[in-house]
C-alpha cells in the first residue's frame, strides 16, 4: 500500500469538487456513510474526461457522492444507472439527486443488485463497482454482459487495506469469505479472455478493466 504520507501529500494537491460535492463529503464523513477517497475521486475526473462514457452503470449508490461527481465530470447529458439495496440511504441518496440538479440523468434501481443486474439489457460505457466486496465476483458474469466492447470496469476497495496479501489464516474469521472471493475476483479480472485490466494502489485499492472482445455466442 502507499505511504500514507504520500497520500497526504497526493491529496493536498487536489483541487476539490464543487461545493455540492464538498458539502456531501463532509456530511458522508460526518455521517460515517463510506465515500469513495480523494484518490479516486481524481482517479475518476482523469477517466471521465479520457473515456466520456455516455452510458454509466454504478454498481452501489450510498448518498449519491459517486454518482453526482460523475455526473458532474463526466461529459454533458451522460445517464448513470446506479443501484442501492440498503433502504435508509436510497430517500437521501434521491433527494441529494433532486437538490443537485442532475435528477433527470440518474437512474436509481432499488434492491439486490444481484438481481437487478440480470434484469438490465442496456450496454453501458463505463461499469463502476462500489459496493458489497464479497460480491464482486457473484455480480461479474451480467457485469461483462452489460459492459460494451471498449468499455472499461472499475472496481473499489480490492486490497482491504492490505488484508488481501494475508493468507487466509491470518485474516479475521468474519472476513475470510470476502477475503476467499476478492482473491478469486482480482484472478479471474486478471486472467479473463474479455479483459485486460490493471490492479493499482490508489485508495484501497482498485481494478481497472477494458473489455477487449464480445462474448462468444455458442
Amino acid at each position: 500500500m502507499i505511504d500514507e504520507r504520500l497520500t497526504t501529500y497526493i491529496n493536498s494537491l487536489d483541487t476539490g469538487n464543487t461545493e455540492f460535492l464538498e458539502q456531501l463529503e463532509r456530511y458522508a464523513h460526518e455521517t460515517y456513510v463510506p465515500v469513495i477517497r480523494r484518490e479516486m475521486q481524481s482517479f475518476l475526473k482523469v477517466l471521465l474526461a479520457i473515456k466520456k462514457p455516455m452510458k454509466i452503470l454504478e454498481v452501489g449508490t450510498a448518498i449519491g457522492f459517486s454518482t453526482l461527481l460523475m455526473c458532474e465530470y463526466g461529459p454533458a447529458g451522460c445517464q448513470i444507472t446506479t443501484i442501492e439495496n440498503y433502504q435508509k440511504r436510497i430517500p437521501i441518496a434521491r433527494e441529494n439527486f433532486k437538490k443537485s440538479g442532475y435528477e433527470n440523468q440518474i437512474t436509481l434501481l432499488e434492491g439486490d443488485a444481484k438481481d437487478i443486474l440480470k434484469e438490465l439489457e442496456e450496454s453501458f460505457d463505463l461499469i463502476f463497482m462500489d459496493a458489497a466486496k464479497g460480491q464482486y465476483i457473484h455480480f461479474l458474469p451480467d457485469v461483462l454482459r452489460l459492459l460494451r466492447t471498449d468499455g472499461v470496469l472499475v472496481s473499489d476497495n480490492v486490497l482491504q487495506d492490505g488484508d488481501i496479501l494475508e493468507s487466509r489464516y491470518l485474516v479475521e474469521r468474519r472476513n475470510r469469505t470476502i477475503h476467499k472471493r476478492m482473491r478469486e475476483y482480482l484472478y479471474t479480472l486478471k486472467h479473463h479472455p474479455q479483459l485486460v485490466t490493471a490492479v493499482l494502489p490508489v485508495g484501497d485499492g482498485i481494478t481497472v478493466s477494458s473489455k477487449i472482445q464480445a462474448e462468444e455466442r455458442k
